[in-house]
């Protein structure tokens, strides 16, 4: 029996009674697994660490947080075979190989000073459209990892998210990725990063995420160089919900960062900011599976459910507290997202409006940044005006609404907020050109300015200027970073917005990066510019363009709706307008049908008088036919300068 109880141990094998022998139950991953999972439970605060990884697009953050999740054991190997970006749940992130939502994950990590710690971490977006997920993130950690490819360097998008992380306070571990490439220069990327951003990089962590060099490093990195949380135990229960979204089988799964106190399972607790109570079911964290405990303590980063229903009852940023013995002071939650592009969205069929408003109300659940209101169109029937924080998000919105839940839609246009000054001396925001007020009572239209930064290798910056030119932008400033150029210019959203940063990588051929913020609202020289199908002005198409490009928008949009609407009876005409001016004008001609056939020889009057009648039988079917504009045309909207 010894001999047998010594061999299991050898082996790895967890030792039965005596009777039994050895089975081999579970392996020594798992049961390494399972020891973590109970060391997660007991770590005292100072063993706490709340990170998140900011980097530009494509510079390996979810691939770190592939590494650091294998190597802690939050998932075993056979779990991740066959896997890349675990934390990208979503198909639609998978297959675009990008972050949309941040995800959170716990893990534990016994370092070598001998302490187990506890490490939640927050992958986070990279793209300029989702910043808003970014800086809710950092606001729920002390410390960030800023990641930076050692071939490119520092591209614009690093230079945004090292900000918010500068401005939530955190303390900026910098890790040079990819340094198995052969382009990569660690040492010119290191000077670039103490240039540019200001930081000190000569003990920055050198690794390859994809490979796994230095991994190690970067774990001994997070517990010793980043802050511990703070909070007391035994103070009145204060959390910060950070994030919040619907699942079919528990309802409304709420992230919380616990600021002070403990969260316990059936405690009863209230949001401070909508007065909502409800009695918490579930506590846990994730792994990055679902993992149930008893209680959440102060610095820890973790989920409840409380069978919430209501989507306004999870504003995220608000305070939840214990429902018996409140705290009266809030916590600064964060800036409310402010959508900068709006359009449209119809359903094909309008049967599908009440699966469309019940699909938007679980996206606004699971998508803060996301905001809708409901409108009729006279083209295109009942819909939702949506608000979004760029033309990547639209894209993502619309292709989730399309996959998800099974809907066909028609997208509008997009547009940007205009303030209107009027005549008699009041000021309206106008975000639907169908909504402008008559111009004899508009005194001047103000529009949103944004700044932009934009890195580029040398041999593309004329091309990059000529762009920024053409989209009426005015120069600011033009320094270099390494061999390449940082461009600062002033544009105007509403150019921005269409096709920007698709021209933007085309002239660049993919090398340029760009990020902007909003500065302030100008005045400008804008006209709305209608589309007649069949006399009739399309609501839809409608839009706000500056005067010197109208004509040149208009021309594009008449000469596409030519293509796409397909013949009828009659002629159609398709006309660009401003006002009662017609600066665009293409025709789709009309089918024919040979009515002189039948006749054959003999007086010609026989003929011209059945063209007559076939001619004025036409002009009735014009008069009161209905025209059929098909999706495309609508969709091809948005690609009209492309």
């Amino acid at each position: 029996m010894r001999i047998v109880q010594n061999t299991c141990k050898l082996r790895g094998y967890p030792v039965a009674a005596p009777r039994h022998g050895c089975y081999p139950a579970r392996s020594t991953a798992e049961l390494k697994l399972l020891q973590r999972k109970q060391q997660m439970t007991t770590a005292p605060i100072a063993n706490i660490r709340n990170f998140s990884i900011v980097a530009h697009i494509d510079h390996g953050k979810s691939t770190l947080a592939d590494r650091l999740i294998q190597i802690t054991g939050g998932l075993t190997d056979r779990e991740m075979a066959g896997k890349e970006q675990v934390l990208d749940s979503m198909d639609i992130e998978r297959e675009r190989g990008i972050t949309i939502k941040a995800q959170t994950v716990r893990l534990s990590y016994p370092a070598k000073d001998g302490n187990t710690y506890i490490l939640n971490l927050i992958d986070t977006p990279g793209h300029v459209d989702f910043a808003y997920e970014v800086s809710r993130s950092l606001a729920a950690c002390e410390g960030s990892l800023l990641v930076v490819d050692a071939s490119q360097g520092v591209e614009a998008q690093t230079l945004a998210n090292v900000y918010h992380a500068f401005d939530a306070g955190h303390e900026i571990v910098p890790i040079l990725n990819k340094i198995d490439l052969p382009a990569a220069e660690p040492d010119q990327v290191k000077r670039q990063i103490e240039d540019v951003i200001g930081i000190d990089a000569s003990d920055a962590v050198m690794i390859s995420a994809k490979t796994g060099i230095g991994i190690g490093d970067v774990l001994e990195a997070i517990v010793h160089r980043l802050p511990a949380p703070k909070g007391d135990r035994d103070a009145t229960l204060k959390a910060l919900l950070v994030d919040s979204w619907y699942d079919v089988y528990l309802g409304v799964v709420v992230l919380v960062r616990v600021v002070d106190g403990v969260m316990k399972k059936g405690q009863r607790v209230r949001m401070l900011g909508t007065g909502a109570a409800y009695d918490v079911e579930r506590v846990g964290f994730f792994t990055p599976k679902m993992t149930q405990i008893d209680e959440l303590g102060p610095g820890e980063i973790g989920f409840i459910t409380a069978a919430i229903k209501e989507v306004a009852d999870t504003r995220v940023g608000d305070t939840i507290t214990d429902d018996r013995k409140p705290v009266t002071d809030m916590l600064p939650g964060f800036k409310p997202a402010i959508p900068v592009v709006f359009c449209g969205l119809f359903p094909v069929d309008a049967d599908d409006f009440e699966t469309l408003r019940g699909a938007m109300g679980k996206l606004r659940l699971n998508d803060a940044s996301f905001s809708f209101e409901m409108e009729t169109s006279a083209a295109l029937g009942f819909g939702f005006r949506c608000g979004f924080l760029g033309l990547l998000h639209l894209e993502i919105i619309q292709e989730r609404l399309s996959r998800e839940f099974n809907l066909n839609l028609i997208a509008t246009a997009p547009s940007v907020i205009y303030k209107m000054h009027l005549t008699d001396g009041s000021e309206i925001e106008i975000h639907n050109p169908v909504d402008m007020p008559d111009v004899v009572k508009i005194e001047e239209i103000h529009e949103p300015w944004i700044e932009a930064t934009i890195l580029t290798p040398d041999e593309y910056l004329g091309s990059v200027l000529k762009l920024c030119q053409d989209r009426r932008g005015n120069q600011k400033e033009l320094t270099y970073v390494g061999s390449r150029a940082m461009v600062k210019y002033e544009l105007p959203l509403n150019e921005v917005v269409f096709d920007f940063y698709d021209r933007l990588k085309s002239v660049s051929k993919g090398y340029a990066s760009f990020d902007y913020h909003l500065t302030d609202y100008k005045p400008a020289d804008l006209v709305k510019m209608q589309i007649l199908v069949n006399l009739e002005p399309v609501d839809a198409l409608s839009m706000l363009v500056h005067r010197t490009r109208a004509e040149g928008r208009g021309r594009a949009m008449v000469e596409k709706m030519k293509e796409l609407i397909p013949p009828h009876m009659f002629v159609i005409p398709i006309q660009a307008a401003i006002g009662g001016k017609v600066i665009a004008r293409e025709t789709v001609r009309a089918l024919r049908k040979d009515v002189t056939a039948k006749c054959y020889g003999g007086d010609i009057s026989r003929k011209r008088k059945l063209l007559e009648k076939q001619k004025e039988g036409k002009k009735k079917m014009r008069q009161f036919g209905k025209v059929d504009i098909p999706q495309e045309a609508f969709i091809a909207a948005l690609k009209v300068d492309s």
